[in-house]
């Protein structure tokens, strides 16, 4: 007897495959007219054999390092057969990552919903909504991932998954990913190798294409993984446990996850530090001093973490270069971050943390990027001035 054949059970029709050509060449065309984002460099007086080069990511057309991201997400559920015709997407986000990939939908005619804590900054959100996404607000506790799974089986719409799918959706061999565009602008500025490349945790995606990346240039370049102090990747990094869970909140947004992403890869970071958060947000008064821009509280993060591994290269009298990522725009924090009233309330002393890191700009003074107290629970940080 004959098997009888059983079709699947959808057939994608052949407007669904034109669609998706579409869409893909239109993906292609915005990144062609796009040019990439610039390296600019900084020279501090309190290290004069070291080079700051920042990359400033701010300047994409979503004012965020998360452009990339949005766009590979897109790109990897079409070319996936994962996002259809007509058909919604949704993803969780604290704010930067919902901003663009609200943007790509926008540009694709994509229906977008962002899954967000409700402590996300307001302005985050208004910037969503302008762009035509809707935000779906989760309590505190509340986990916006699954809330982000969820809403997509009920809809049936594409969950694009930024937090799972983050490694996999980047193409870590090149095709202008970050981590090829630093080292090509390094080369422009002739730096052969930077010393350390500097970049946040979020997904952890970013860190992996650029651990991955550098391995398979066989770059001599380091990779520091900067981290809000207590987050979870910094726990997990030390003990090797993928279960490791933050030990404390933070308010630096986009980064410091509560738990150990799927795309964290440990074996990828050469050093990761953590920092205080007001060392971060005083370090963004640095940064609009010293270039004149706003940025995110991630670019100040970096920014510490950058100014502790220069003074560890000058106590042992090494040159070199340090690149780190400006991530995203500071404006929109300005009731956050920015906000004297906020800062007040929330009670974080930002002086004591200016002067220690306008001491280290200046002399290369060492500095703790966490309190004396807490490196030494965690077995970490530099010395004390």
């Amino acid at each position: 007897m004959p098997l009888a054949f059983v079709p699947p059970a959808r057939v994608p029709p052949r407007a669904d495959r034109a669609w998706i050509a579409a869409t893909i060449a239109r993906l292609a065309e915005e990144a062609r007219t796009h040019p990439d984002t610039p390296m600019r460099e900084l020279r501090l007086p309190g290290f004069p054999h070291v080079r700051f080069l920042l990359k400033d990511e701010s300047v994409h057309p979503t004012g965020s390092l998360k452009h990339r991201l949005a766009r590979s997400l897109f790109l990897y559920a079409l070319c996936s057969g994962r996002l259809r015709c007509g058909q919604p997407a949704v993803d969780a986000s604290s704010g930067s990552t919902a901003i663009s990939e609200a943007w790509f939908a926008r540009a694709l005619g994509v229906p977008f919903i962002a899954v967000m804590p409700r402590t996300t900054a307001i302005a985050k959100q208004r910037e969503v909504a302008a762009l035509g996404g809707r935000c779906e607000l989760v309590e505190p506790g509340e986990d916006p991932a699954a809330r982000a799974r969820a809403l997509a089986a009920e809809l049936d719409a594409c969950y694009l998954d930024q937090f799972g799918l983050a490694g996999s959706a980047t193409d870590w061999r090149g095709n202008n990913n970050i981590a090829q565009s630093i080292l090509e602008q390094c080369t422009q500025l002739g730096v052969d190798d930077p010393s350390w490349i500097v970049c946040g945790a979020g997904t952890g995606g970013t860190s992996a294409t650029i651990g991955r990346y550098l391995r398979y240039r066989g770059s001599a370049a380091r990779l520091c993984v900067a981290e809000p102090r207590g987050g979870a990747f910094a726990e997990g990094w030390r003990s090797g446990d993928r279960c490791a869970r933050a030990s404390r909140a933070t308010c630096i947004e986009g980064i410091g996850r509560p738990c150990v992403e799927p795309c964290f890869a440990f074996e990828l970071a050469d050093e990761v530090l953590e920092v205080d958060d007001a060392a971060s947000i005083a370090a963004l008064r640095l940064l609009h001093r010293w270039t004149g821009g706003l940025y995110g509280g991630s670019s100040g993060t970096n920014l510490v973490a950058a100014l502790a591994l220069a003074a560890r290269m000058r106590a042992r009298d090494e040159r070199g270069s340090i690149v780190l990522l400006l991530c995203d725009r500071g404006e929109r924090y300005a009731d956050t971050l920015f906000s004297t009233e906020w800062l007040a309330e929330h009670g974080y002393a930002l002086e004591p943390w200016l002067q220690a890191l306008e001491r280290a700009a200046a002399a290369g003074t060492p500095f703790d990027p966490m309190p004396a107290t807490v490196a030494a629970a965690h077995g970490s940080g530099l010395p004390m001035a």
